[in-house]
C-alpha cells in the first residue's frame, strides 16, 4: 500500500489511528534501554501489533528535550539495521522517527512508509527533498530549541507550521501526504503543553490531519506526581481530549489501553 493510500485508509475510519512507540535507544525518557537489544525490540513490536497498533514508530536516537545524547547518522543506522527490516516484515506500516535525512532515506528504501521529523523539515536541509523523492507521508512536528514561557505558543506553532509547509511545497511534497504534530513537551513549558491540548482545534485552520503524542509526558507529573510508567491514566485522558479536539492519530507507549479507550469512546459517541 502506498503512503497516500495508507493515510486515506487510516483517516477514514470512525476512530483514530494508534501509532505505537518503539525506542531503540539507551536514553529515552520513559523506556530507556528496554528495547535496545534486537530480540527485545522484535518482541515489543509484535506485542504492539497484537494490541492493535496501526503504525509502529521506530526511533534509534532519543529526541527528549533534556538529557539526551546526540548521535551520528552512522550510529543511528547501526542501531536500526539489525531491527528495522525484521519489524517491517511483520506487515504493519512503519514510521521512521529521525531528524536526519540520510537515516530517513535509508529507512524508506528499506520499507518504512512514513517519515516522522521532530524538527518539521527545518533542521536537516535535505529532509524535504528525501521525503519528496520517496513520495512518503511525513509528520511535521513543532519544536523549539528551548521553552519560553513568555510567548503565545499557539502563534509560535502556527508560524512554525507555515514555514514547514512552505518548505514542503517547494520540495514537491504533496499536501495530502502531510500530518501535523504540535509537539507536546517539545520546546514548551508544562503549562504550554496543556494549552496546546486545550486549543489544538485552532490548528484545524491548516486543513491537515493532526497527530498528538501526549503519552507519559512530563506535564502529567505536574498535575499528579508520577514516574513516566505511572502516567497511563493521564496519557489516556489527554489523548481522549485530543481526539475531541480533532486529532486523527495518537502516538502512545501503552497501545492496548489506548486502543481500548479510543474504540470504546467512538462506539459510545456513535449511539448519540
Amino acid at each position: 500500500m502506498t503512503g497516500h493510500k495508507l493515510l486515506d485508509a487510516l483517516l477514514s475510519r470512525p476512530y483514530p489511528a494508534v501509532m505505537g512507540v518503539l525506542n531503540i535507544t539507551p536514553d529515552s525518557f520513559s523506556d530507556a534501554g528496554q528495547f535496545l537489544e534486537p530480540q527485545h525490540a522484535f518482541r515489543q513490536a509484535r506485542r504492539m501489533i497484537a494490541e492493535g497498533a496501526d503504525i509502529i514508530d521506530v526511533g534509534a536516537e532519543s529526541t527528549r528535550p533534556y538529557g539526551s545524547t546526540a548521535i551520528s547518522a552512522d550510529e543511528e543506522m547501526r542501531r536500526l539495521k539489525p531491527v528495522l527490516p525484521e519489524i517491517i516484515a511483520l506487515g504493519v506500516p512503519i514510521s521512521i522517527d529521525s531528524m536526519k535525512a540520510d537515516v530517513v532515506d535509508w529507512a524508506l528504501r528499506t520499507g518504512a512508509v512514513i517519515a516522522n521529523d521532530v524538527w518539521g523539515l527545518q533542521r536537516d536541509p535535505d529532509m524535504a527533498r528525501v521525503v519528496a523523492a520517496h513520495r512518503a507521508p511525513v509528520v511535521i512536528m513543532h519544536n523549539r530549541e528551548r521553552a519560553d514561557a513568555n510567548i503565545d505558543i499557539m502563534q509560535d506553532i502556527a508560524a512554525f507550521f507555515t514555514r514547514s509547509l512552505n518548505i514542503a511545497e517547494h520540495a514537491g511534497i504533496a499536501r495530502d501526504n502531510i500530518i501535523l504534530d504540535p509537539g507536546i513537551g517539545f520546546g514548551k513549558t508544562h503549562d504550554q503543553s496543556m494549552t496546546v491540548l486545550a486549543r489544538q482545534y485552532e490548528l484545524s485552520a491548516f486543513g491537515l490531519p493532526l497527530l498528538i503524542g501526549a503519552s507519559r509526558k512530563r506535564f502529567i507529573d505536574t498535575i499528579t506526581p508520577s514516574k513516566p510508567q505511572e502516567r497511563l491514566g493521564g496519557s489516556i485522558a489527554a489523548h481522549l481530549l485530543a481526539v475531541e479536539g480533532g486529532a486523527r492519530i495518537v502516538r502512545a507507549h501503552d497501545v492496548a489501553e489506548t486502543v481500548q479507550a479510543l474504540r470504546v469512546t467512538a462506539a459510545i459517541k456513535d449511539k448519540r
